[in-house]
């Protein structure tokens, strides 16, 4: 069978427009699942209510471990806390509410999002550069003596 034959035999091939068409549909439907999530909220992933409880959880760190004006990301409890100014602890999901993706830095006054550039305030989580329309939702912490742990 010469090459124009097996050709014809498998039938037309697809139009270039559905190839890229697919190809980037595809691209698209890779992205979306990398950032699971919404910008209605929903983001927040189940069971991380502020609520450990009688009275307070695990210590998260000791206040010594968070700089002021700057902060720490403690991504197996979900949470950052900051250090706004000296003494004052506060605390947010580490959840961006653009598209799910975990936050990953906190530097220069801002708790930063890698996947798309988000950037939110460490003094009350909100938007400081787009793309999030919504500010971090806030996590209630307790801070005792030197220790900071969840409420």
């Amino acid at each position: 069978m010469t090459a124009s034959q097996e050709s014809a035999s498998q039938g037309p091939a697809p139009a270039r427009r559905t190839v890229v068409a697919a190809v980037g549909a595809a691209g698209i439907a890779a992205v979306l699942t990398a950032c699971a999530g919404s910008d209605d909220g929903s983001s927040e992933p189940a069971g991380n209510a502020s609520s450990a409880g009688g009275g307070g959880s695990e210590e998260l760190a000791r206040t010594s471990d968070i700089p002021e004006g700057g902060g720490k990301i403690f991504a197996d409890a979900g949470v950052v806390v900051t250090q706004p100014k000296k003494g004052e602890f506060k605390g947010f999901t580490s959840t961006c509410t653009h598209q799910g993706c975990a936050v990953t830095k906190v530097e220069d006054g801002t708790i930063d999002c890698p996947c798309h550039g988000s950037r939110f305030s460490i003094e009350d989580g909100s938007v400081a550069h787009p793309p999030a329309t919504r500010p971090l939702p806030e996590k209630k912490i307790v801070v005792k003596g030197g220790s900071i742990s969840l409420a």
